[in-house]
């Protein structure tokens, strides 16, 4: 194998890479032997040979002679004709091959000449004369080069380069001093009146969007499904794919398609937005079905969160199906499986067919007629569950024998009642719904690669449309679990409140924390689509959650930790108003009032009787700013309590100026609403706690038990009658959300995330 791949010019490097891969090496190996004989295998032919190896979806591999013969003969000869041969025939798979045709479209045989090179790039030097003259060798003759393959499409590329670079150095003679000189780049000039680093910059790069993201992804176009690598291409696609134009018109068609057994996770935020977004890019429809065959499993509550976190993020469905819809259908499907003897009933319990290595079932020969009837029976109840088996005689990527088609389970369905005492599993259904409603791109992850296959093996056992499954990596997150049982167990065992616990990465406890969906969706773009299972820090979330709230959120004050200050020369009658931006930088977000008095509470840690060395904000040497009033304070007196600690301060107040302009600035508030704070920490001690040789414990082992601490804290005045999910920054701490706890006398706030880490500002 190693001497064969070398006969087509790979390095040793190369050779051993290749070699790994199994199944191109096979492809190559069976190349070099086809070409053996019809002409000389140099380096330029072995490496045509070796892209077409890789390039030619193996759905066509019944035309790998007829292209392989052509570029040993030296009649494709370059890299545009390989390209193009190999697009004729993707094109042409499903109609009547024309050899002229063929040869016409990817240029087999024709050879253009020096002189037509040279021709041409004269024609089109003469164009561009005059700018060339100007510009001289500081001109770009990168575009010439496509005027010229624009009239000579199969010239050779090298040549006309150099025929190209030639006729310039004709026309400019040799280079001079100047042309040597590099062209200065032009720097920008810099805006004055910069803002403040604390006000927002509304000019900053705007996130791309999940849509605009997947309008750069490249799937197949509608109807195009027999051109993706892997497709199975039988006599009857060609009509199949017809008759789906015709119902869809060629629009693009997605579908998410979640079980209603548990509430949405932060993983599933990727696969709406991955379904959605691309539906949407191509001006698509995206259907939301629930794959509700488990009826153990599935509850009301399920069905509705998913619909709700469907349309939070921002999505509405084209319409929303049920797996169950298609129960009569799939059953009918079933029975011609077995008409065909593609599927047969079996008696194996689940427990015999467990693990990577089951025995094979001694009734996969069965007569088709014993096997039609036993599923009538399974249908009409006259097996308990787990007696028989409906399964279909394929085997997965993985090995898997005969995957169960359909199980017996003596449960009512939430829609369907007691109709059904059988139902089809996912490996059956998931295809055939995805048929039955001319999916166009079935989106799915990774770990469903493993039943591509199968997927198509049951559409064209049935000879009915068979849509195309792609596959991109999941998302997974540290330090949290996303298990339904596992957060279910967390809930019973009083770990967190819900589903919806603020400290779960469940879509419903992101947005009670306050995660804005134009965030989770920015979140979900910059992972892009590729097809490698990643484990993301929370960390990446939250920078995507603090864009988005820092431009969006209006600005409050507020001291979690009180400490009361009187102001003893207060230079006011009474209580005064005082004007706040609610977002800096923002005039058009418009500006609340909070009250100024006498007596002002400020953050207990902004305030040390015996001053550390660069500490910067209030002690009783040291004055600090009160934020928007335009007062600095400075203190008079401690005043303590019967057991010695700090009860208040008594200071006295000076305007500021530049003069006097104090190190630092605080929060403050005055008449201020009590209110209750939800400060939050991971929620469990270690990044992977599902991992036993990290946490052998079990992940119920590495609760964090500081992940929750309540506060009674005070925020000003400006937030009363604020909504439920309402979203404010609490100056100098985070970002925080009103809870759905809240009363009109006591809000509850939830912090959403904390501030950018200044490592200045002590």
């Amino acid at each position: 194998m190693a001497e064969k791949l070398k006969s087509l010019g790979l390095s040793d490097q190369k050779v051993k890479e290749t070699l790994k891969n199994e199944s191109l090496t096979v492809i190559l190996a069976d190349i070099v032997d086809q070409a053996q004989g019809k002409g000389e295998l140099n380096k330029s032919v072995g490496n045509l040979l070796y892209n077409l190896g890789t390039k030619l979806p193996r759905q066509f591999h019944t035309r790998l002679p007829l292209l392989v013969e052509y570029v040993a003969r030296a009649q494709i000869n370059q890299e545009a004709k390989l390209t193009a041969a190999i697009k004729f025939v993707q094109d042409h798979a499903m109609k009547e091959f024309n050899t002229a045709e063929f040869e016409k479209a990817c240029g087999a045989g024709v050879e253009v000449s020096q002189d037509e090179i040279e021709a041409a790039v004269a024609q089109v030097i003469k164009k561009h004369k005059e700018v060339i003259l100007k510009q001289r060798y500081q001109y770009n003759t990168g575009p010439l080069m496509g005027q010229v393959r624009a009239i000579l499409q199969w010239a050779d590329s090298r040549k006309v380069k150099e025929e190209i670079d030639l006729q310039i150095l004709t026309l400019l003679g040799p280079k001079k001093e100047e042309d040597l000189v590099k062209p200065v780049k032009k720097k920008t000039e810099k805006k004055e009146n910069k803002p403040e680093v604390a006000q927002v910059q509304h000019t900053e790069k705007q996130s791309l969007t999940m849509t605009d993201f997947l309008k750069t992804v490249h799937f197949h176009a509608p109807g195009q499904n027999h051109k993706t690598e892997g497709y199975v291409i039988t006599e009857n696609t060609s009509r199949l794919l017809q008759e789906h134009l015709k119902i869809t018109g060629g629009q693009v068609r997605t579908r998410f398609p979640p079980e209603p057994n548990g509430i949405l996770h932060i993983g599933h935020a990727k696969a709406i937005n991955i379904n959605f977004g691309y539906a949407a890019a191509n001006n698509g429809m995206c259907f939301l079905r629930y794959d509700d065959t488990n009826p153990e499993k599935e509850e009301e509550k399920f069905f509705v969160g998913i619909k709700n976190m469907v349309e939070w993020l921002g999505y509405k469905p084209h319409q929303i199906t049920h797996s169950s819809d298609n129960f009569q259908q799939l059953y009918e499907w079933a029975v011609t499986l077995i008409k065909k003897d593609l599927a047969y009933v079996c008696h194996q319990r689940p427990e015999e067919v467990r693990g990577h290595d089951p025995p094979p079932s001694p009734w996969r020969e069965r007569p088709i007629h014993e096997s039609l009837q036993l599923f009538e029976d399974m249908k009409n109840g006259k097996f308990d569950e787990g007696e028989a088996t409906l399964r279909l005689k394929t085997m997965l990527e993985e090995g898997k024998m005969d995957p169960v088609a359909y199980r017996i389970k003596f449960i009512a369905h939430h829609r369907t009642g007691d109709t059904w005492c059988i139902y089809p599993t996912y490996d059956y259904t998931h295809c055939l719904c995805d048929s039955i409603e001319h999916i166009t791109h079935s989106l799915c992850t990774k770990e469903f690669q493993a039943r591509r296959s199968s997927y198509y093996w049951l559409c064209n056992a049935l000879d009915v449309y068979c849509p195309v499954q792609w596959e991109y990596g999941r998302l997974n997150m540290h330090y949290t679990v996303v298990s339904k049982r596992k957060i279910a167990k967390l809930i019973s065992e009083g770990f967190v409140r819900d589903w919806d616990d603020p400290r779960l990465f469940t879509l419903s406890a992101l947005r009670r924390r306050g995660f804005p969906q134009e965030a989770i969706n920015n979140f979900c773009a910059t992972l892009g689509l590729t097809g490698a299972q990643i484990i993301i820090h929370p960390d990446a979330l939250e920078a995507c959650v603090r864009d988005v709230l820092n431009v969006t959120s209006h600005r409050a004050m507020a001291v979690l930790n009180p400490l009361r200050v009187i102001i003893t020369n207060y230079p006011n009658k009474g209580p005064t108003n005082v004007t706040v931006p609610n977002i800096p930088g923002n005039d058009s977000a418009g500006t609340h009032t909070v009250i100024f008095d006498e007596e002002v509470w400020i953050e207990s840690s902004d305030f040390q009787e015996v001053e550390e060395k660069g500490y910067r904000r209030l002690t009783p040497s040291q004055s600090v700013g009160l934020r928007h009033c335009g007062y600095i304070i400075q203190v008079q007196e401690v005043v303590r309590n019967a057991q010695g600690g700090i009860d208040h301060l008594k200071v006295t107040c000076h305007k500021t100026t530049d003069a006097n302009k104090p190190k630092a600035f605080i929060q403050w508030v005055s008449k201020p609403l009590k209110c209750e704070v939800r400060l939050y920490e991971r929620l469990f001690n270690h990044k992977s706690p599902e991992d036993p040789s990290v946490v052998p414990g079990g992940f119920l082992t590495d609760i964090n038990t500081n992940s929750l601490n309540v506060l009674s804290a005070l925020v000003d005045v400006s937030v009363k009658g604020a909504q439920v999910l309402q979203k404010f920054q609490f100056e100098r701490f985070g970002y925080f959300s009103v809870d759905p706890d809240s009363t009109p006398d006591n809000l509850v706030f939830n912090c959403t995330v904390g501030l950018k880490e200044d490592k200045g500002k002590v």
